[in-house]
């Protein structure tokens, strides 16, 4: 199937320290996938090597069934594109010169920026709620405002996977939600969307498919509701939790860390 970004038993070691290792995960088209997990546990790790930004030391990983390192990078860049959640622009520049590297990939070394090209940044600098900001100097903005940015610059690629390293990291919350409720869209769309995201609620009501991830591999893969479960939460997070059901989505309250 197009746009399909997989994993086969793939792991990575540097210094012979295995940071993730046998992990197996397919991403469709149409699928949003959040990716949760403790602070260390991979989740980081796996999303770059599903971008190809790493390559696996052991394992596969393919798109459409091809190996990511058989792609020329441009290629791979117009196919995917991956949003960190921390970049650091300490120079004077535009919020729209910003937005437009993101056309790089389409472009010819010293090819003038198209029309076309211009449109998919006003496109991107709307849908993020920066179009305001688009002749400001990204360095007198706030961390909030920065990575709405660098999510604009990846939706200016018009990538059709998109990835997202905890991208409501510094947003405040209506923000997160607009953030969230873009990347539901893009599934909608057709799109193959994965993010990591620390709030589990955010997890169960957006996922099609939850990955968990722990100790640097994938604890479970499923539907969220059968993902995170009250065993779940205490084995990997360590906590106790309440569960009720919100508009027919499972909502959790955590009220106690259980060191058990």
């Amino acid at each position: 199937m197009k746009n399909t970004l997989a994993l086969y038993q793939a792991g990575i070691a540097i210094d012979n320290h295995w940071l993730v290792k046998n992990l197996s995960l397919t991403l469709l088209p149409g699928q949003l996938t959040t990716i949760i997990g403790p602070n260390g546990a991979g989740k980081t790790t796996l999303l770059r090597l599903l971008a190809g930004l790493w390559q696996a030391t052991e394992g596969s990983v393919t798109l459409n069934g091809r190996e990511l390192y058989q792609f020329p990078r441009r290629s791979l860049a117009q196919n995917i594109t991956f949003v960190p959640q921390n970049t650091q622009i300490n120079f004077a520049i535009t919020v729209k010169d910003i937005v437009m590297m993101g056309r790089n990939p389409h472009l010819r070394r010293f090819q003038p920026e198209r029309e076309y090209d211009h449109h998919c940044v006003e496109q991107a600098l709307k849908k993020t709620d920066v179009a305001h900001l688009a002749n400001r100097l990204v360095t007198e903005l706030s961390g909030g405002e920065r990575q709405r940015v660098t999510i604009a610059r990846s939706l200016a690629t018009e990538a059709n996977i998109i990835l997202l390293d905890e991208p409501t990291a510094s947003l405040d919350i209506a923000h997160s939600l607009e953030i969230l409720d873009l990347c539901q869209a893009f599934a909608q769309e057709g799109k193959t969307v994965a993010f990591s995201i620390h709030d589990i609620n955010h997890a169960m009501r957006y996922a099609h498919q939850v990955a968990l991830v722990h100790k640097g591999s994938l604890f479970d893969l499923g539907l969220p509701e059968k993902i995170l479960t009250d065993r779940t939460m205490r084995e990997v997070f360590g906590v106790d939790v309440e569960r009720v059901t919100v508009s027919g989505k499972p909502i959790v309250f955590f009220f106690r860390r259980n060191r058990i």
